[in-house]
């Protein structure tokens, strides 16, 4: 099927409260599941808000609502709360459009189906290429969707974001149904909707690009202190922090731990689009970084289990055990047409890896999975194959183990 680019007449937003009451009447009339998009600001925007909502349904058209303007969406969710939504990779747009009150009872992800059905590229647009014989550009993707007004070419982009994903959806159903999938993917669908947010990490400074190089307590509280003052400012005025202050500029400061403001200013590696602006501001940060009595630990000690690279030689057993169920898994994969990934997440591997249920049974593994989190599919189909390399590298260690006779 050779591939075309899709043409499309000029788009409008809807940006006032008439229209946006008319578009809900046009969707409310419109029939079948609605097509659903957003787009944020990410890496322009501290927030992660939607600054364009993009609808479609068959009978109704295409809609494209502008969330601050609008405000509330009380009448659009009462109109579409209900019926089936469609979205390619919802994880990534169920929070900001539960932020302005849109959420959904239904969900069919064409990504995460595509993933499941054996595509080897699950990406918007090379799904759509594979399926509907359509080239979609997606050359805004990463664009800075907060600017306003939004430039034509942005919006007819966004338009065919949706005006495409119910006959993808429908394209994508059919090769699950074909490969007896479809429960797969709804058990997915099911677990994505109700998925919650992470708690805040009070110790996400930690994250800072570089940080392992600072090896005293005293420049990592320098460090902390600067990522909270970068932090709020950000907040504060709505930027992604990293536009304001680099990641390497904190850490370069840390790790000066300069006397003085002038000697911070001029530190050359010190550099960022307000590094000087608000040199006050980040002068008093590294002050209580110098003087606080609250010193963080180099080493931070955890619960978790540790980085699969040190495992041959904390625990060659566990180490032996993923190694043995990580080259099931593989076959697995090739034989099912799914990801390792969504066979079973790395995270539930290495945890029943690490510390297998005793006895060690296909009943249990499922037991212990289904407890962190698995679907029902994922532990049907990965236990016994779990059970069957566990047994297996036991067995091989053992007969290494064994003197010669």
């Amino acid at each position: 099927m050779s591939a075309e680019q899709a043409p499309h007449d000029p788009v409008d937003v809807i940006d006032s409260r008439d229209e946006y009451l008319a578009a809900v009447d046009r969707i409310s009339a419109g029939n079948g599941p609605i097509a659903i998009d957003a787009e944020r600001a990410s890496g322009f925007r501290y927030s992660q808000r939607a600054y364009l909502i993009q609808i479609f349904r068959r009978g109704a058209g295409s809609f494209l609502f502008d969330p601050p303007a609008v405000g509330d969406f009380t009448a659009l969710q009462e109109a579409i709360g209900s019926i089936e939504w469609v979205l390619h990779a919802a994880s990534q747009d169920l929070a900001c459009l539960r932020e302005v009150g849109l959420s959904p009872s239904t969900i069919f992800d064409t990504e995460l189906g595509a993933r499941l059905a054996g595509l080897p590229r699950v990406g918007l647009g090379t799904v759509v290429e594979e399926l509907l014989g359509i080239h979609l550009a997606k050359e805004h993707s990463a664009a800075d969707w907060s600017t306003r007004p939004l430039p034509q070419s942005w919006l007819v982009y966004a338009a065919l974001d949706v005006e495409l994903l119910v006959d993808l959806r429908d394209a994508v159903a059919t090769l699950l149904d074909d490969s007896g999938k479809m429960e797969f993917a709804r058990q997915e669908f099911e677990a994505t909707l109700a998925k919650e947010p992470k708690p805040a990490n009070p110790d996400a400074w930690r994250r800072l690009s570089g940080l392992h190089s600072l090896r005293q307590p005293r420049n990592l509280a320098i460090a902390r202190e600067l990522w909270h003052a970068r932090d709020d400012y950000a907040r504060e005025i709505d930027t992604a922090p990293g536009r304001l202050l680099p990641d390497a500029s904190i850490t370069a400061a840390a790790k000066l731990n300069p006397a003085t403001m002038t000697e911070l200013a001029a530190h050359r590696e010190f550099n960022g689009r307000a590094s000087r602006t608000q040199l006050p501001r980040w002068w008093k940060a590294i002050e209580a970084g110098r003087s606080t009595d609250d010193l963080p630990r180099v080493r931070v000690p955890s619960d978790s289990i540790p980085p699969v690279r040190s495992w041959s030689d904390k625990r060659p057993d566990a180490d032996a055990r993923l190694k043995a169920a990580r080259a099931a898994f593989l076959e697995l994969s090739a034989t099912m047409g799914i990801p390792v990934e969504n066979l079973l997440t790395p995270e539930l591997l290495r945890q029943v890896a690490w510390e297998p249920p005793e006895p060690l049974t296909a009943e249990s593994v499922g037991r212990q999975l289904a407890e962190n989190g698995a679907r029902p599919w994922q532990c049907e189909t990965t236990a016994h194959v779990i059970v069957d390399a566990f047994v297996d590298a036991r067995q091989t260690a053992e007969s290494v183990a064994e003197p010669p006779s």
